[in-house]
């Protein structure tokens, strides 16, 4: 796939720790609120769906807050996580199955006073290095659930391949089940 190019639907339709790997090093590209913020993402979790004790969709739960983890491949599923923070997601596989790859860093490339003003005064390391700081980094709320990313106002685009020396996977983090599970991937660029 040519760098630079918006990632199409059939990216996405393939299992999530597949689509999570290939995700690592893909620039997001914001344009909410007339405000262009981009990154590169660096760290991504991914979710089998119903088989998944960790996910949301886990046995098949299916209600208002998660109905966004059913729409189609490369659609986006945004939810609150403790109240506070929202949590961008990425579904993946055919509708259904509630599989999904949730964005948990980006390494910021472009719009950093933007970033600035969202995120207060932390440091820039701290700009995006979590899945509640890259969503308020970006702008991206609930109102961003259930839109295909495609003609969103926050897009995905090709980059060039991440070395496999430059990628670690690790158990995910922040879980109460399948906590042993090798289903975190982070790029360390050198």
């Amino acid at each position: 796939m040519k760098p630079g190019r918006v990632l199409p639907q059939t990216f996405f339709k393939r299992a999530a720790p597949e689509v999570a790997r290939d995700l690592l090093g893909a620039v997001l590209i914001s344009r909410i609120g007339g405000h262009e913020v981009t990154g590169r993402i660096s760290e991504v979790e991914a979710y089998l769906g119903r088989d998944d004790p960790a996910s949301h969709a886990w046995n098949g739960r299916r209600h208002a807050q998660n109905e966004g983890l059913y729409r189609p491949a490369g659609w986006w599923y945004v939810y609150l996580s403790y109240g506070m923070h929202w949590c961008a997601n990425l579904v993946c596989t055919p509708n259904g199955i509630g599989s999904a790859v949730l964005l948990r860093a980006m390494i910021p490339t472009g719009g950093l006073d933007v970033i600035k003003r969202r995120r207060g005064s932390v440091a820039p390391r701290d700009f995006s290095n979590g899945p509640g700081k890259l969503t308020t980094a970006l702008g991206m709320t609930r109102a961003h659930d259930q839109q295909p990313m495609r003609i969103s106002e926050v897009l995905v685009r090709m980059s060039a391949p991440v070395p496999e020396d430059e990628v670690a996977v690790t158990p995910r983090i922040g879980i109460t089940r399948a906590v042993d599970w090798p289903l975190r991937f982070l790029w360390k660029p050198q």
